[in-house]
């Protein structure tokens, strides 16, 4: 009997406890589990669990991590023709300028001198042994790059690369035991998550500011203006930032390198309210690309899609369902998607796991990776969801390492002359300017336009893109490019300095 009774008891007790604990998680642990008599939304779990109660942020022990890794970067960039004895006014543009323009023109012109315009940016230590990251723009067009770290010391640095599609750069110092950021992971960045912005804004010493993730996945075209191949999905914040914070660092809590600070959205140039980094799982990549090799190993799915801004009128043209997923306008004949079975009309939904609602997102997702990696692409077609592995290509269409060309300085598009159009015009041979672009030598030195065509690099014959290559690599500083415009008499020479004075 006695034996009954103690079972009973410690039935009791253990029924007794379980309610206990289940009316405090009900009611005390999850006190707002209902509001008004309505269910709280699924978005909310975890927030009242108990485990998920977040402590006080700190921000000192992150900042002063970071501070002594981010440095301040100056240029010199080319020289302006400025008078000697006019007032002067500042042109966002160029630089310094005369007042007086006529001047120049029609005589009692001033004494000239040259003056060169100055640069300022932020950049951020990843290397004991000097490596910097900052932005392309902080260094685009420098003659000559200085870095003052947080220690007042001052070198004079060299520049190992630069992207101007994600808006990247390397710079070397010569030093050694240098304090550096560590790598963080921006796809665990969460909308909310506080945020630190440190650089060198408005020329004032190391400043840092606070703020939280606002938005992932921003596109502003910025990039597009420099590069036919811009890669654009920006981490959105709210810490303050302005001119010379770009290049510098976006740090979380922990201290680690989420972004690189690069642009801010502002009617009046100044900071308000919304500023841009770019995603560290981007920059590592970019950045150890161009260590190694001196270019970024850019892949390529070969595909065109339409655009995340397209108006509704070409959406209702190729028949576009929103919310379907990234849709494919049109494949690259010797493309990776072609060889995997993708069309056109088709929308891609995941790229290695990852969902991907729109352009950017999926640009970032291959902006990660290089020509002869495979993925797992899901894409749907006609309502049915397919999966494919996709073996990634370069710009050409193999699986080679780009290496770094002569022709890259340049900025501009080459295509060989075919034989047929060679003979039309007279010539055994050439090579096209097929496009110019912005920042390079021909558009900095020259007024090519496109559509030149090359015939000799220093009185040297060029019959093909490898051969125009080769001879510049050989002409040293100065370069005498000699060609024709179709449809146009006479030849035309352009002289082009790598080094200009």
């Amino acid at each position: 009997m006695k034996i009954k009774q103690v079972v009973f008891t410690v039935v009791i007790s253990a029924l007794t406890a379980f309610g206990v604990m289940y009316a405090y998680n009900s009611y005390v642990q999850k006190p707002v589990a209902v509001q008004d008599g309505v269910k709280i939304p699924a978005n909310y779990a975890g927030l009242f669990d108990g485990n998920n109660i977040p402590g006080p942020v700190d921000f000192e022990q992150p900042a002063k991590t970071a501070v002594p890794a981010v440095v301040h970067i100056t240029t010199i960039i080319g020289k302006e023709q400025v008078s000697n004895n006019l007032p002067r006014r500042s042109n966002p543009f160029r630089g310094l300028v005369p007042d007086d323009f006529f001047d120049d023109f029609f005589g009692d012109s001033p004494q000239m001198r040259s003056v060169p315009q100055r640069a300022s940016g932020s950049g951020v230590i990843v290397s004991q042994d000097g490596y910097i990251i900052t932005n392309n723009h902080v260094i685009d067009g420098a003659s000559e790059i200085k870095v003052g770290l947080s220690d007042k010391r001052s070198f004079t640095a060299k520049l190992v690369g630069a992207d101007p599609s994600s808006d990247l750069a390397v710079l070397k110092i010569e030093t050694k035991s240098l304090p550096f950021l560590l790598y963080g992971n921006s796809d665990n960045v969460q909308i909310g998550q506080w945020v630190l912005a440190i650089g060198y804004p408005l020329n004032l010493e190391t400043t840092v500011t606070a703020g939280i993730i606002s938005a992932k996945g921003r596109t502003l075209g910025l990039n597009a203006r420099r590069s036919q191949t811009p890669i654009e999905s920006f981490i959105q914040t709210d810490a303050a930032v302005n001119q010379g914070n770009s290049g510098g660092a976006l740090v979380n809590t922990n201290g680690e390198l989420i972004g690189i600070n690069s642009a801010i959205a502002s009617p009046t140039g100044s900071y308000a309210g919304y500023s841009y980094a770019i995603p560290v799982n981007i920059v590592k990549k970019i950045v150890n690309d161009l260590i190694q090799f001196g270019t970024v190993q850019r892949a390529y799915l070969g595909i065109s899609y339409l655009p995340d801004e397209a108006p509704d009128s070409q959406k209702e043209k190729v028949g576009y369902k929103s919310g379907m997923g990234v849709y494919v306008t049109d494949v690259a004949k010797d493309g990776a998607a072609v060889a995997a079975g993708i069309k056109a009309g088709d929308y891609i939904t995941k790229v290695n796991g990852i969902p991907v609602t729109s352009g950017n997102e999926m640009v970032e997702q291959i902006a990660r990776l290089k020509p002869g990696d495979k993925i797992a692409v899901v894409y749907q077609r006609e309502g049915k969801e397919r999966a494919v592995d996709v073996t990634l290509k370069n710009k050409s269409g193999t699986y080679d390492v780009v290496k770094v060309s002569a022709l890259d300085e340049f900025g501009a598009d080459f295509v060989v002359l075919d034989k047929k159009k060679a003979a039309e015009y007279g010539q055994k041979g050439g090579v096209i300017v097929k496009k110019i672009n912005q920042n390079g030598l021909i558009d900095g030195q020259t007024r090519m336009k496109d559509g030149f065509v090359i015939l000799r690099v220093n009185d040297k014959p060029v019959a093909s893109v490898e051969e125009l290559a080769s001879e510049i690599q050989k002409a040293g500083s100065n370069i005498k490019l000699d060609g024709f415009y179709p449809g146009f008499e006479g030849l035309y020479t352009y002289n082009i300095s790598r080094d200009p004075q």
